[in-house]
């Protein structure tokens, strides 16, 4: 990784200000107390320092960020931005300007960006700076985070993974390298993370917030969202990147019909019961705090088949245009010729869908909210996944994170809530909370009112 050609931050309170939380960073730089250069300063140290045991970064942008910190003072509204001097970490697969965008690939071979993906470039105007790009799977297929250059690892346990495909997001947010990363999650890949960081993670339901470019976007599975380590920041960055002010808003919610289902949605899922505990204990810190809560099982149908049948041909679109093909990993490459073979049947249909969709429509005739856990089991060894074969990455991921893909499927909103630690693995549990299109601001608020209830360690240092 790069070096600041700036100095080291001086010992002292402003060392840590890039663990956060993100509005302290923010209102430290608009009152004058911070400057971004400072704050992006530590941030760099921080990160060449203590990264090379996780792994979240790919890409250290430490030149270009305290270059574009130093241009960020010369704005004359540098008082009034929401996000004013705050580190962000970028995934690894959207563009910034001057960067690659790889995608955990080495079949890819984009050159640098000429122009920032509109979710950059909101996160920019309001004030922020990229530090670097995060670690990911190859396409964003597989649910844990490793590739030829290395081994993303669980700052909580590094003999553990992270999760995946956000997995060095969530890594570099539960570290407190950033306060705030950038993420997008087509079957889970925000919330599985940040579930297994334990962090706050939240995937925006369709068109709340600008999706992938330059491809078909997993077919309308993938949203950008943010994962955090606390709700007011995601809540924050959220409504940047949403252009939506209100978003940011977390006054309690009323009173809410609330859903709590741990059943997963296969027979062939097994839940460890301290994960069901950990959806149990949401329910019960919502319902101390005046919503209704009634436990009942989501209709979920056939939306495992559909789920196994779309993600076998999501990446077809970005495979067609990836300059070396022959360099893709063996996984990938079965994968994709698994997808081409459904693809060919017709076994993708919108009806399925629209079948799935219906039921959770009339579902959520009774509830605002549902709860589930947020995943079945602790998360996987970290260990180098993209050597194991296709079989043995489908099996792994299927056992851990059954709960999280429709909220994908149907483009629905979704988030993952720490609720403690694992009494066996040592690692964070959580709950998922999800709702109905244009829920966005309602999980928000019910998860920061859990948050108050029931507040979480911010980093792991």
């Amino acid at each position: 990784m790069g070096e600041s050609e700036r100095g080291g931050p001086h010992a002292g309170p402003e060392a840590e200000t890039p663990r956060g939380p993100a509005a302290v960073i923010a209102a430290g730089v608009r009152d004058g107390s911070l400057t971004p250069t400072e704050v992006v300063d530590a941030t760099i140290e921080l990160i060449a320092t203590e990264d090379a045991t996780t792994g979240a970064f790919r890409v250290v942008r430490a030149e270009r960020a305290v270059a574009e910190a130093i241009a960020l003072e010369q704005r004359s509204d540098l008082d009034v931005l929401p996000l004013a001097g705050v580190p962000v970490a970028i995934k690894h697969n959207i563009p910034v300007t001057g960067e690659t965008v790889l995608s955990g690939s080495a079949a890819t071979d984009t050159g640098q960006a000429t122009a920032d993906h509109p979710v950059v470039r909101r996160l920019r105007d309001a004030g922020a700076v990229v530090v670097g790009l995060t670690a990911m799977p190859e396409l964003g297929l597989w649910a844990t985070t490793d590739d030829q250059r290395g081994v993303a690892k669980n700052p909580w346990d590094i003999k553990r993974s992270p999760g995946g495909s956000s997995g060095g997001a969530a890594a570099a947010v539960a570290a407190g390298f950033v306060p705030i990363a950038h993420g997008n999650d087509g079957l889970g890949s925000v919330r599985i993370p940040a579930a297994c960081c334990g962090v706050y993670g939240i995937k925006p339901g369709r068109h709340t917030v600008p999706a992938e470019v330059g491809v078909d976007s997993w077919g309308g599975m993938v949203e950008n969202g943010v994962l955090a380590t606390t709700v007011g920041d995601a809540a924050l960055a959220l409504s940047v990147m949403a252009a939506r002010p209100d978003l940011a808003d977390l006054e309690p919610p009323g009173r809410l019909r609330i859903a709590l289902a741990v059943t997963p949605p296969s027979r062939l899922a097994r839940v460890d019961p301290n994960w069901a505990a950990a959806a149990r204990k949401a329910a019960a810190v919502a319902a101390a705090a005046g919503h209704r809560v009634e436990t009942t099982a989501l209709p979920y149908g056939d939306a495992v088949l559909a789920l196994l049948l779309r993600w076998l041909t999501v990446a077809l679109p970005e495979a067609a245009t990836l300059a070396h093909p022959e360099r893709l990993q063996p996984r990938t490459r079965r994968h994709l010729a698994i997808g081409r073979f459904v693809q060919r049947l017709g076994l993708v249909r919108a009806a399925q869908v629209d079948r799935i969709e219906a039921r959770l429509l009339e579902f959520f005739e009774d509830y605002d909210v549902v709860i589930t856990p947020t995943l079945a089991t602790a998360p996987p060894r970290a260990r180098a996944w993209h050597r194991r074969g296709w079989l043995a990455n489908v099996l792994s991921g299927f056992r851990f994170s059954p709960f999280t893909p429709i909220w994908n499927l149907v483009g629905w909103p979704a988030a993952s809530v720490p609720m403690g630690t694992h009494p066996d693995s040592g690692t964070p549990v959580a709950a998922q909370l999800a709702g109905p299109p244009g829920s966005e601001a309602t999980v928000l608020r019910l998860s920061a009112q859990l948050e108050q209830l029931h507040p979480w360690r911010r980093t792991v240092r």
